[in-house]
């Protein structure tokens, strides 16, 4: 089968330099950028709920955009005001540098992984044991594994959900045309079920990143075509290539004309 379109559930990236736009080029694809959820921040109330005081902590861990954005609008919302000697942890410099938005960043104590990920700023956090640590999760967290990682290594800290995920809902004159859906979690694979709850998948192809998407897929009857990260293909635009190279060349001066 041609893969003519594709739908990224991702925002379109901020970068024209992205391997997707390589791709399309590349092989004549039209591809999509539309997410299947999104991220909505808790209330003053439900945050309430939880009996957590944000100003009895000294550093607060960040492992996304999501969680920097919803944190300090919960601190206005419910008048906290964060003092100068507050310490950031963040699982990339990235994250790290995102803080910009809302902090004088040069004044703050900020500390953020080289690995990308949260593992790679543990060793900072077991340096400053007698900090009281606050993790910005969503609702459904449920003692994940960056939960796992900090207890494994001896990291007091307080997991507070500050946001939720749900489902993005399509429109009804919104085509649905595609030949392949590429997700990147289990939420997507269930706003797909939500949206299209008569789906059947046929020839469109389906690709996954990680492992617990791809069991999400499976379990609702999917078939996975395609999946991230693996030896040959470490990202979803690389796996994404690798098939389209299999199953259709790439295009051609000639064709364009």
């Amino acid at each position: 089968m041609i893969i003519k379109k594709i739908l990224v559930s991702q925002p379109k990236p901020e970068s024209d330099k992205s391997p997707y736009f390589d791709i399309a080029e590349k092989y004549g694809v039209d591809i999509v950028f539309r997410p299947f959820i999104k991220v909505e921040g808790l209330s003053a109330k439900e945050f309430r709920a939880q009996k957590i005081n944000i100003a009895d902590f000294t550093a607060v861990i960040f492992t996304a955009k999501t969680a920097i954005d919803n944190f300090f609008r919960l601190c206005e919302e419910t008048r906290v005001s964060i003092p100068d000697t507050e310490k950031y942890f963040c699982s990339s410099e990235s994250i790290a540098n995102y803080l910009q938005k809302y902090i004088i960043y040069r004044k703050r104590k900020i500390f953020a992984s080289k690995t990308g990920r949260l593992d790679g700023i543990i060793p900072q956090m077991v340096k400053h044991k007698g900090e009281k640590y606050l993790l910005v999760v969503s609702d459904v967290h449920n003692n994940g594994k960056d939960s796992k990682l900090l207890t494994d290594n001896k990291v007091a800290f307080t997991p507070a959900a500050m946001y939720r995920t749900v489902s993005n809902d399509f429109t009804p004159d919104e085509a649905f045309d595609y030949d392949m859906l590429v997700f990147f979690s289990p939420q997507g694979i269930q706003s797909l079920q939500k949206n299209f709850p008569d789906f059947k998948q046929g020839d469109i192809c389906i690709a996954t990143f990680g492992a617990t998407t791809a069991k999400a897929a499976e379990e609702a009857g999917l078939r996975v075509d395609v999946a991230a990260p693996s030896p040959e293909a470490p990202s979803m635009t690389q796996a994404i290539e690798n098939y389209l190279a299999k199953v259709q060349p790439p295009k051609t001066d000639d064709a364009e004309e």
